[in-house]
């Protein structure tokens, strides 16, 4: 018998809209500033059903225009639901041309939504003897699943895919026939489609109904046998309920026709998807088009165990399946055919080897006369203060370039550095590089300093771009249309058997260094126009690229750690956990996991029972996340225990016993390094180790500040720390006579906005007030709402309300500040800060109000935010001018946030504070000064 022919089909909103949502946090921006993650999730899910299901026919089903037999019979159906997000309108025309030149059929019928159209064909399908996969998160097709018709929920949040077939509908809706489940959404209604259901029915009760009535008529037969208010209810309510039902029913009589011809998978027109990927930028997902259709052996990987797992179709001895049918090899000819972005392969280049002697002092001759030339080191590990050069690479014209080898042997390594040293130290030459704070201190470690003006193509693309990703990969394939050659394929992947650049043969390393600088190079003749039409070349030049500097000698330096304090710290901790599982096992009457959330949940909710409707995650299980948990420790004194047990286990693990192990052992020392492209805002951000996560207002987080040591007993550590920065920038930006005269006249400023808005002289503000006022002063820039307000205070949502509004009465340039900070990025796309680094913002204009929201509040933050990280930046460039020209034994260590940390050498202790204090408050002149408070100690918590 042959086998059964199977039938995809795909719900087209429902995959687009999870999509956009799984990644809202992180949405995935190209270069022209789109939002594709809409685009992108939808594309996911059908390359993942293709590759993992090799199906015969499949289609993809879309709404149009909304149920107009439902909007007749409900005027509120579906009416709660916001606009529908920009990124997704403008998704839709893209991912409909993507299936078209896939040759996959869009089905989509004016009046008619998708679930209708599904409904219809896979009841078609089913009589003709195919089975059917409905590919849908949408728990609501349910009621369709039969012997044939299966529901494939794809795969979310780490769960595998699920098929719903009989057996799992019955289970998830408590019903013994699949159509019940239109009964189950009457009488309890959907929130999300705005189908009232039956007032006062929830998952538990319509369950219990349909087994003790079977349908929604049945019930309403029965009243005579419920009690008392449910018994009013329901009677009183009898044709909402069956008006839910009709609503909740999916239609398998439209106007669409299941055509097998149309609906069978075919060759796709390979070029045209392939440029629409290029447009959007979808390198990744142009691979995996590539794979399914050249059909590669990975390609084909299948699921076990579920019932649509077909054989593989495999040629004896190919190795090869291809999902068009054909012979593989052809088809990835034609593939290469159409790929227009080009690889080493492609391009006419002459990259050549330096042989020592005669070749050696040609290539240096031509080098010195350069006056602007691109290098990037080859070495032996991506630790900066370990790596060993293996060679440099050299480039000054487009697909030209030299590769000079280093031996392994260190002192003749030094001695060949010596031939470039004039080089690296000549200051009429400007060097090119991608991250050259990495090379910098590769070649700091050889003694070379790389003097000389600057040109990093990361932290121009950073400028130019902030919201995409900086790595030298994604900038040549999204600016020069080219694929370099991956370093995996030269010393394989991650892991024990991952070679060392050294075992590379020369040639191949030639190749690949040198393609490198040329690629970089090319990027940089690019980046250079751009960052002048961005008018933020004044800002690379005198703020990033000094920085640079400034962060690998920062970096380079390091700081020293007490590890016998850490020992003990960590002995503690495990006391006091100890002792909070035990307060915690107590209160609940059993010991269990508190680190699992599922056994969490179940003990706090399943058997405590402390709230009546407890939260749940989407996999069902009890919410216990932070902002659940946060809210109702007041009230309960176990969750406060374990909020207290979450916070010293993560202290634990992530610092107290992470940061001994992070001693660099050439130093003794702890080497953090600097991102300087990573924030949108500007500000740094810190990695291995993060620095600027360590809990500060808890009194065990605080004491890991206390590991942080003087280099040795001639030092001490010196803190120095811009006070209230933010809100001197906001009032001297807003223009805000009162606050400003309260910043002039030294005033606390808390007690100054308290005064003003509760109306009360100064002498006689209260604690409360003065920590509220101190909540909206820090909320404004946030853009706190009421709500927001009343949750971080014992204030009730109205007096939120109220106090907003009065803080706004009080300052108006501030609220006028604000809504022309919102208006200027409306009409330019961006904000910038005092120093003319800007923020795109791309939702500005959205019509979905969540997500145009976060633009808004971010036209008012970022250029806050930015301007004190670009004058923090200042500080630093400047302190660190006036500690080298002053040849002084102190070192500046650490930028965390607002505050520097220097190992300062006890007899320029007071010298140190009145130099580091004038340059901090003096980097840039506002309408407000700036106030830095210097703290000294043994430790880095005393000195703040």
């Amino acid at each position: 018998m042959s086998e059964q022919k199977r039938l995809f089909l795909l719900d087209a909103y429902a995959l687009i809209f999870r999509g956009y949502y799984a990644l809202i946090k992180n949405p995935r921006i190209n270069s022209k500033g789109m939002d594709t993650s809409a685009i992108m999730g939808f594309m996911n899910s059908l390359f993942d059903v293709m590759r993992r299901e090799q199906p015969d026919h499949l289609a993809v089903a879309f709404d149009k225009g909304g149920s107009v037999e439902r909007t007749e019979m409900f005027e509120e159906y579906k009416a709660n639901r916001d606009e529908t997000p920009e990124a997704i309108k403008i998704a839709v025309p893209y991912i409909q041309s993507i299936l078209k030149a896939m040759k996959i059929p869009v089905v989509e019928l004016e009046g008619y939504e998708a679930d209708d159209l599904i409904g219809t064909l896979s009841k078609q399908a089913e009589k003709e003897g195919y089975k059917v996969f409905m590919v849908t998160p949408d728990k609501d097709f349910g009621q369709l699943v039969s012997e044939n018709i299966f529901m494939y929920r794809p795969a979310r949040m780490g769960n595998g895919i699920e098929i719903w077939g009989i057996p799992e509908v019955q289970k998830r809706f408590g019903v013994e026939r699949p159509e019940q489940v239109i009964d189950y959404l009457g009488m309890m209604g959907d929130a999300s489609d705005n189908i009232p259901g039956l007032p006062g029915v929830g998952d538990k009760t319509a369950k219990k109904f349909l087994e003790q009535f079977g349908s929604m008529e049945g019930l309403l037969a029965n009243t005579d046998q419920l009690k008392g208010k449910m018994k009013e209810k329901v009677e009183a309510n009898a044709e909402l309920g069956r008006l839910s039902r009709q609503l909740a029913e999916i239609k398998t009589d439209c106007e669409v026709t299941f055509d097998a011809d149309d609906y069978e998978i075919c060759p796709p027109d390979a070029e045209k998807v392939q440029e629409l990927f290029e447009e959007l930028e979808f390198r990744r997902l142009k691979d995996q088009f590539l794979k399914l259709y050249a059909g590669e052996a990975d390609a084909g990987t299948q699921i076990s165990n579920t019932p649509t797992a077909k054989k593989e179709a495999k040629v004896a001895g190919s190795g090869q399946f291809t999902l068009f049918g054909g012979d593989p090899a052809e088809a990835a000819a034609t593939i290469a055919e159409t790929n227009s972005r080009k690889t080493i392969k492609d391009v006419s280049h002459h990259y050549q080897l330096v042989e020592d002697g005669m070749a050696t002092e040609l290539f240096l001759q031509q080098l010195l006369q350069q006056t602007s030339v691109c290098f990037d080191t080859e070495t032996t590990s991506l630790n900066p203060l370990e790596a060993e050069l293996v060679g440099i690479a050299f480039s000054w014209n487009v697909g030209k370039g030299f590769y000079l080898p280093f031996p392994e042997d260190q002192l003749a390594a030094k001695e060949k550095i010596e031939l470039v040293r004039p080089f690296f130290e000549s200051d009429t030459i400007e060097k090119i590089g991608q991250n050259l704070k990495y090379d910098i201190k590769v070649m700091h470690r050889y003694g070379v300093d790389v003097k000389g003006k600057l040109f990093d193509t990361m932290l121009a693309h950073y400028l130019i771009n902030p919201d995409m990703r900086h790595n030298m990969d994604v900038l040549s394939e999204t600016y020069l249309n080219y694929t370099p050659v991956s370093i995996t394929e030269l010393i394989g992947k991650k892991g024990k058997n991952q070679l060392s650049m050294r075992q590379v043969p020369l040639d191949k390393q030639t190749e690949y260094a040198v393609e490198d600088a040329d690629v970089t190079f090319q990027l940089a003749q690019h980046f250079k126009p751009e960052l002048e039409e961005a008018k933020t070349t004044k800002l690379f030049e005198e703020i990033e690229i000094p920085l640079l500097r400034v962060l690998a000698d920062m970096e380079s330096e390091g700081i020293n750690l007490d590890k016998n304090f850490l020992n003990s710290l960590s002995t503690e901790l495990d006391n006091d956990i100890k002792s909070l599982e035990q307060k915690v096992f107590k209160a609940a009457g059993e010991e269990f996991n508190i680190g699992s959330p599922k056994q969490l949940g179940e003990i706090l909710f399943g058997k405590l029972k402390l709230v009546d409707k407890p939260k749940k995650t989407k996999t069902g299980q009890f919410s216990t996340s932070e902002d659940v948990l946060s809210y109702l420790a007041k009230e309960h004194e176990i969750i406060k225990h374990v909020l207290d047990y979450r916070g010293l286990t993560k202290l634990k693990s992530t610092y107290v016993d992470a940061l001994p192990e992070q001693v660099e052992e050439a130093t003794g020392r702890v080497h953090t390094d600097y991102m300087q492209t990573v924030a949108a805002t500007g500000r740094l951000s810190s990695n291995n180790p993060n620095l600027q996560n360590i809990p500060i207002r808890t009194e065990r987080g605080r004491q890991v500040r206390k590991a942080f040591v003087p280099r040795d007993e001639n030092y001490i550590l010196l803190a120095a720390d811009y006070s209230q920065i933010e809100l001197r920038i906001i009032a001297a930006l807003s223009e805000e006579d009162t606050m400003i005269e309260a910043f002039k006249n030294g005033m606390d400023i808390h007690a100054s906005t308290a005064s003003k808005v509760f109306g009360v002289p100064l002498e006689e503000v209260t604690r409360e007030q003065r920590s509220n006022a101190k909540t909206v002063n820090f909320g404004i820039i946030y853009g706190v709402s009421a709500f927001g307000l009343s949750n971080q205070t014992d204030l009730s949502r109205a007096e939120a309300k109220e106090l907003i509004d009065t803080y706004y009465k009080t300052y108006p340039k501030l609220r006028n500040y604000i809504s022309e900070q919102v208006d200027f990025a409306r009409e330019n796309g961006y904000v910038q800060t005092v120093l003319g680094r800007r923020r795109y913002l791309k939702d500005i204009n959205a019509g979905n109000q969540v997500v145009r929201g976060a633009a808004e509040r971010n036209a008012v933050n970022a250029p806050i935010q930015g301007s004190a990280a670009d004058i923090i930046k200042i500080a630093m460039i400047n302190i660190h001018k006036k500690l080298e020209e002053g040849k002084y034994k102190t070192k500046m260590l650490l930028q965390v946030h607002d505050e520097l940390v220097f190992d300062c050498h006890k007899d320029e202790l007071e010298e140190m504070k009145q130099l580091i204090q004038s340059e901090m408050e003096n980097a840039y002149k506002l309408s407000v000064p700036l106030d830095v408070e210097v703290g000294i100690g043994q430790n880095w918590l005393e000195a703040h």
